[in-house]
């Protein structure tokens, strides 16, 4: 069983064990051969290493062998088998790379078009001979100090009956997971290329899992910051939280729409067998897109309260600003009268007339603060 993990073996190095193993008397001895079933990956001689202008690629041929890294040619002689499983994975970034698609898939312009653009919107077509999606792939952005700044990015599939082809830009986490798989069981090609699609889909979608677990920490310390301990600089926190939440929706919800085609529209080149599988997928994208209407009436409820609280405490600020003016009234009323340019003012010449003024003031001040307490107006 350890050979269905994978063997991966240069065909130089076969070749020059071969001729090692060749005794004196020049007679050949035989070369093992991988176990009957087993899957072994092998690089042709002439292409054992791989140029920058080759996509990466598995393909799986009729017989049950298993190559990768192939050249153009060799590309071109698959497609034209129709038999097998092809993948190949081409960076939309290398015009090299780029030019197969036309060159040797023959796709439709406009779906080539489209991988060329990082801004072009989550879709599936169908087309005479292919099928053409695009999903939007999602990570946490390193590049910045913004602890909540994500990066998006396109990654397109074209699909024929036995080729998976995905066009991407230098960030494909979620091809470069799958490929991971394949090396470790080359197996999987058994299944055809649509479950390869499901595979690559499968794993972009479940990219989002992870930021949704940041996510929920993001909330419970906003939460913790408003309600336990009143922040006042969690504002700006939680409108950087909501811009997340609102990023992470609007790239998720043209793809339910996706999956939900892929799952239930009946397709030549997708099997309803392939379709179950696809409905796990729309199920997650289900689950996160109710996982973000969630934390986005969290955050809308992190916002109230914070703004109820800062209502609360300007109230009260308002309410000590009312009992101090309240206080000076008498003050500033008596005062203003007894200031008076005249001769004849009640307490004028008394000797205790000050001290007198001033309880009176004092007075006037606390039953008017004690009247409106009693009329609930403080």
């Amino acid at each position: 069983m350890a050979a269905r993990e994978g063997v991966v073996s240069e065909g130089v190095v076969r070749d020059a064990a071969a001729r090692q193993a060749v005794p004196a008397g020049g007679t050949a001895a035989p070369v093992p051969t991988p176990a009957e079933g087993a899957s072994v990956v092998t690089r042709s001689a002439e292409h054992a290493a791989q140029p920058a202008d080759r996509p990466r690629s598995y393909y799986r041929d009729a017989d049950g062998r298993v190559r990768r890294d192939l050249h153009p040619r060799e590309l071109l002689e698959a497609v034209r088998s129709r038999s097998g499983a092809l993948w190949v994975d081409i960076d939309a970034t290398n015009r090299h790379q780029h030019a197969l698609l036309e060159k040797v898939f023959n796709f439709h312009p406009l779906a080539i078009e489209d991988t060329l653009n990082p801004q072009s919107r989550v879709k599936l077509e169908e087309f005479p001979e292919h099928l053409f999606a695009i999903v939007r792939g999602v990570k946490f952005c390193e590049d910045t100090n913004d602890p909540y700044d994500v990066e998006t990015f396109n990654q397109c599939f074209f699909l024929t009956r036995n080729v998976l082809v995905t066009t991407h830009g230098q960030v494909a986490p979620a091809v470069d997971a799958v490929f991971e798989r394949v090396d470790r069981s080359p197996d999987l090609l058994e299944r055809g290329a649509e479950r390869l699609m499901h595979a690559v889909m499968d794993s972009s979608i479940d990219a989002y899992f992870p930021i949704l677990d940041q996510l929920d920490e993001f909330i419970d310390g906003l939460e913790q910051r408003v309600y336990a301990a009143f922040d006042q600089e969690a504002l700006r926190d939680i409108f950087s939280v909501k811009r997340l939440t609102l990023t992470l929706r609007r790239h998720l919800t043209p793809q339910r729409e996706v999956f939900n085609t892929l799952t239930n529209r009946p397709s030549r080149l997708l099997s309803p067998d392939v379709q179950v599988y696809f409905r796990d997928v729309y199920d997650h994208v289900l689950r996160i897109n109710d996982s973000l209407d969630t934390y986005r009436e969290l955050l809308g409820n992190t916002m109230d309260s914070y703004l109820s609280q800062v209502s609360n405490r300007l109230g009260q600020t308002t309410k000590g600003l009312t009992v101090a003016a309240t206080l000076s009234v008498p003050f500033v009323m008596v005062s203003g009268m007894w200031g008076m340019n005249f001769d004849n003012i009640p307490l004028a010449h008394h000797p205790h007339g000050f001290a007198i003024m001033m309880a009176i003031q004092f007075a006037l001040g606390v039953g008017l603060v004690a009247v409106l307490r009693w009329r609930r107006l403080l």
